[in-house]
């Protein structure tokens, strides 16, 4: 049946051949602002999401072009590919303090300073742990929907204000 509707739409008979496609995103990528600590200026910087990555990760050129300071690390932090290699750009030797803000989300995060190629930052599986964001995989977009502590934003829960009554309501009643 199958064959036939195929070579009916073809001949220009009244079955079409029907085709669907699918695009399912295999990463998701976020504009935020980066802000330095030090001096409160921030940049515009492109994010992957990436459950595979054990940390925080800016890149070396993204730290040397917008002058984030460097805070030396006590000790290197070896760095591996996904495919098991030693990482080009060398142990990690440093990490930056910043702000970073996406849509209403604002936090104070450290971030280790590596040679991630073309990606400026990664954030891996412990901020989306931490976070928990609402990730459509179809379109990319997150929400950030829940506000670990370490954020410092509250609850979206409001709380109640008790009204009191004034005096000539008092005598009302």
């Amino acid at each position: 049946m199958a064959q036939r509707g195929k070579s009916a739409a073809r001949e220009g008979g009244s079955e079409k051949e029907v085709r669907r496609t699918f695009k399912m995103l295999r990463e998701v990528w976020l504009n935020i602002g980066v802000e330095k600590i030090d001096m409160h200026e921030g940049v515009m910087v492109k994010v992957l999401l990436n459950s595979g990555a054990t940390g925080m990760f800016m890149d070396k050129r993204v730290v040397a072009k917008h002058g984030f300071r460097l805070q030396k690390l006590k000790r290197l932090i070896a760095v591996r590919n996904v495919d098991g290699t030693n990482n080009s750009g060398g142990a990690i030797m440093h990490q930056v303090e910043c702000n970073v803000f996406y849509k209403g989300h604002v936090e104070r995060m450290r971030m280790d300073v590596c040679n991630l190629g073309k990606t400026e930052v990664i954030l891996g599986m412990p901020w989306l742990a931490a976070h928990n964001p609402e990730i459509n995989w179809e379109i990319g977009e997150v929400k950030m929907t829940r506000y670990p502590p370490l954020c410092g934003r509250k609850s979206q829960k409001k709380e109640r204000i008790k009204r009191v009554a004034t005096e000539e309501e008092k005598k009302i009643v």
